[in-house]
């Protein structure tokens, strides 16, 4: 792989944490968890246990599910082939994602700025908040690095 592919993958990453983050700023405000929004909610403890002490809401099952389909809609319309390692950096893609997003929610939003980044202020992450951040981001974040160094593996070529 070209190093600059390295950089365009970050820079993806990035741009798109970003713009989902101030997107979702635009429509949780000072809420977060969809606190405030008319969706369903399953909140029970397999529920709780699987999401950190969440509960599952309809507006974050159908957010997670439309990115899930957009990053494969070049493989569905034809215009990549999909292969073990593509899905590795779609998968790596989607962990960093979500974590970079759910940081620069924070980072970004009036409401809460690196201050506001606590568990004492934040009750969705309040149960699974280890040191200084979130459980899944000490999870994910170098989940999503080890499957994007898997992905650029030449695996038999």
């Amino acid at each position: 792989m070209h190093p600059l592919q390295h950089v365009g993958f970050a820079i993806g990453v990035l741009l798109a944490s970003t713009f989902f983050a101030l997107l979702e700023i635009q429509i949780e405000g000072a809420q977060g968890w969809a606190r405030n929004l008319p969706c369903w909610r399953l909140d029970t403890p397999w529920s709780r246990r699987l999401l950190g002490g969440r509960p599952l809401t309809g507006y974050h099952f159908y957010f997670h599910l439309l990115v899930l389909t957009l990053v494969h809609l070049p493989f569905l319309m034809g215009l990549a082939t999909w292969t073990g390692a593509a899905e590795l950096r779609i998968i790596a893609f989607l962990m960093l994602f979500f974590i970079i997003e759910d940081f620069l929610w924070f980072l970004l939003n009036p409401a809460f700025g690196l201050r506001g980044f606590s568990p004492q202020a934040i009750w969705w992450h309040r149960h699974a908040w280890w040191w200084f951040m979130p459980r899944d981001y000490w999870i994910f974040l170098p989940l999503g690095v080890g499957l994007y160094v898997l992905s650029c593996i030449p695996w038999g070529s």
